[in-house]
């Protein structure tokens, strides 16, 4: 060896790396890299591993919050990794169902449309939606006009949960749409926007949807609790090996 064996000193360039930049480069890129672009991540490669070795050396690493959170979080890492490992059986699967039961419940969900009236628009938003409900309400062609004014979202919505349709239009709105009647123009109904005229075209009452409807959503909520189990027992099991010392 001329450096005279000082791995600190020694950088190999192992095919194991040289095969590990050319599948990161073409997962980026979706082609093999050249052998020039091979060449030039190598170099860049050995560039960084050279300061790398020299910023440790110098202890830049001490007191930096941002490498203190990122190899902790490496650590995170490998323990959930570890706990993911083997494929959950679906009789754990279904236990963990059966024992969550609630979260994967359909909450009840209406379909709407709505014209709106805008109060940037209009000086008496509200008395022009009340004038526009009797026209809508007054039967024949006497609601065909009434389109109200241009809305950024849209003018129909399906099968919304009350979390949804309050998401989009404000909580007050949601509370009221949820107890109109199926069938019938409504209104007017205040928003975050404005004032709108709602009809709702359908409800669908709350239901529990069964296991293989949702076995997708199942295993990565189980996957989620195994890994945070696992962190903890982690973390319970490595904070016996310190003391503590508190202000």
């Amino acid at each position: 060896d001329a450096l005279g064996g000082d791995t600190h000193k020694r950088i190999v360039v192992s095919e194991a790396e040289r095969a590990r930049l050319s599948a990161q480069w073409q997962a980026q890129m979706g082609r093999p890299p050249t052998e020039a672009e091979l060449a030039a991540l190598t170099e860049q490669w050995i560039r960084e591993e050279i300061y790398y070795r020299e910023a440790i050396a110098m202890g830049l690493d001490e007191d930096d919050v941002i490498i203190r959170r990122r190899l902790a979080q490496k650590l995170t890492f490998l323990t959930e990794d570890l706990a993911t490992a083997e494929p959950p059986a679906e009789a754990e699967l279904r236990a963990f169902y059966d024992a969550n039961a609630a979260d994967y419940a359909q909450p009840e969900r209406w379909s709407f449309v709505h014209r709106y009236f805008s109060s940037e628009r209009r000086e008496q938003a509200e008395a022009d939606a009340r004038e526009a409900l009797a026209a809508l309400t007054a039967g024949g062609d006497g609601g065909a006009s009434v389109q109200g004014d241009p809305f950024m979202l849209q003018r129909s919505y399906v099968a919304r949960s009350e979390r949804e349709i309050a998401e989009l239009f404000g909580r007050d709105f949601a509370t009221t749409v949820t107890t109109l009647p199926v069938g019938a123009w409504q209104g007017p109904v205040r928003s975050a926007y404005g004032w709108h005229l709602v009809r709702v075209e359908d409800y669908l009452p709350a239901r529990q949807r069964p296991f293989d409807e949702v076995a997708e959503r199942v295993v990565a909520d189980y996957r989620q609790q195994q890994r945070r189990q696992a962190n903890e027992a982690r973390y319970q099991a490595l904070l016996q090996r310190y003391e503590i010392v508190r202000p």
